[in-house]
């Protein structure tokens, strides 16, 4: 751990280190330029903006002319984003809104800076003209990179918070969010240095009192270039700064959100919706399969409280399709399968289905109750040191405990195991098959395993499923 620390920090070093070279290297070959044109007319050199900064930091003026073109393009660019999100959210979820809205974004993404603001100054005079110019330039480069990532949302993972009745919020901050910000991040990276760009090319057409573009314009008129040059530098410092602040905050914005999230999902979550002896699941004469195409037909099953019922059989059998049956993830095919109405489930599904970024106990924590001794529950299967790392440190295994105790600590009525055991050792096998029966509490349990011994050690009823026919 401590060598890895080190080699980031070399290496950290070693890119400031090329950074500041590079950026020596060529403000010498600006001096050496200037000194081989030796007018400061025609282009002045580093040494002449340098001191043309100095003196204008001390006037009150250069603060107020920053302030202006400030307000101005940070406020164009948050309403371009917020506007963005809320559009690549609409066609995401109807298509009629994506349809419509593709056509105007993609005519300002191509139409020029220039056009656009010759037009606003006409319709809104030059004041608050950079930051219109400003959002119009945000507005598609925010929008696209975010709708698709929105049309790339994992959809295993949205099955995994929809099973599991996960409330909208805690959806947005643990599935949509680290499925989106990868993509904004990468468009950020581009938008918010362009949209300096464009809101100081609008100031210095419209040339608006006590903004930037208006010392740049006048600079100019005056052939003050070592001003002009020194405004171009607070210009680059500016957008830079402006460019790394709002990456870092949109970086730090997971895993924390995932971590806000599962708070938020443990004080969410209510007791199940039932405690009666009523039928929980009941299938008569049941054929299921994919898209038409029946795997597994003749399925006769009755579910109640406290019931544990046992699938066995080869692979492609169809295990796994009836548990995704009764889970509502696919449609029967044919035949009858009730549910009890406003029934909770919880499930280990046959992949792994864990939010990376988070620990054991988050991920957990997100399904379960207020009350719930998640800490607790994980150590009776994993080691107190694995509890507090990203779960994409653990083996396989581990991540597959984890699955099971956040089965087993979500309230629900019905658990549904898809292959629980895959990857356990013999000892861990037989330390999850009793954490299964310490903490079942009278819940019904659908259980898929090749292990013959696990419906004896759990007394369930076994239901040997072959395609095309089922047998009990």
């Amino acid at each position: 751990m401590k060598g890895d620390m080190g080699e980031r920090a070399s290496g950290t070093t070693r890119r400031i280190a090329t950074g500041a070279a590079s950026i020596l290297f060529w403000i010498l070959a600006w001096q050496a330029a200037s000194m081989a044109v030796n007018s400061e007319f025609i282009l002045a050199g580093p040494l002449d903006a340098a001191r043309s900064l100095v003196r204008l930091i001390p006037e009150p003026e250069f603060w107020v002319h920053i302030g202006f073109s400030l307000a101005r393009i940070a406020l164009g660019t948050a309403a371009g984003y917020v506007l963005a999100i809320a559009l690549a959210v609409a066609a995401h979820a109807w298509r009629a809104a994506r349809i419509l809205i593709a056509p105007a974004l993609s005519a300002i993404k191509s139409t020029p800076v220039a056009c656009v603001v010759v037009v606003l100054l006409i319709w809104f005079g030059s004041r608050n003209v950079s930051a219109i110019a400003v959002f119009l330039m945000v507005l598609p480069g925010v929008y696209f990179p975010v709708l698709k990532g929105l049309d790339q949302l994992d959809p295993a993972r949205e099955e995994l918070f929809w099973l599991y009745r996960a409330r909208w919020g805690v959806r947005l901050l643990a599935h949509v969010v680290p499925g989106v910000l990868p993509y904004l991040v990468s468009a950020s990276a581009t938008v918010l240095s362009m949209s300096w760009k464009a809101g100081v090319a609008a100031e210095l057409i419209g040339v608006p009192d006590g903004s930037i573009g208006e010392r740049i314009y006048q600079a100019k008129l005056l052939l003050e270039t070592a001003d002009l040059f020194a405004w171009t530098i607070v210009v680059v410092l500016i957008a830079w700064a402006f460019e790394h602040l709002v990456l870092a905050a949109l970086k730090a914005c997971w895993p924390a959100a995932g971590r806000w999230a599962a708070r938020r999902g443990e004080a969410a979550v209510t007791a199940p919706s039932t405690a009666d002896a009523r039928e929980l699941v009941g299938a008569h004469n049941l054929a299921i399969g994919h898209t038409g195409t029946v795997i597994c037909r003749g399925l006769d099953v009755s579910l109640h409280r406290g019931e544990t019922l046992c699938l066995q059989g080869p692979s492609g059998a169809g295990k796994t399709t009836f548990i995704a049956t009764i889970s509502g993830t696919i449609p029967p095919l044919s035949g009858e399968l009730n549910l009890l109405e406003h029934m909770r489930m919880s499930a280990v599904f046959q992949d792994t289905r864990l939010i990376d970024d988070l620990n054991a106990c988050d991920n957990v924590r997100m399904f379960s109750g207020a009350a719930t001794p998640v800490r607790e529950l994980l150590a009776e299967l994993l080691p107190t040191d694995a509890l507090d790392v990203p779960v994409r440190e653990l083996s396989g295994g581990q991540r597959r405990r984890v699955e099971l105790v956040r089965a087993l600590a979500a309230p629900s009525d019905l658990v549904l195991l898809d292959e629980p055991f895959t990857g356990l050792d013999e000892d861990t096998h037989r330390r999850a098959i009793a954490f299964i029966r310490a903490h079942a509490n009278g819940r019904a349990i659908v259980l898929s395993t090749h292990d013959p011994r696990d419906a004896e050690a759990l007394g369930a009823h076994v239901l040997t499923v072959g395609r095309s026919r089922v047998g009990a």
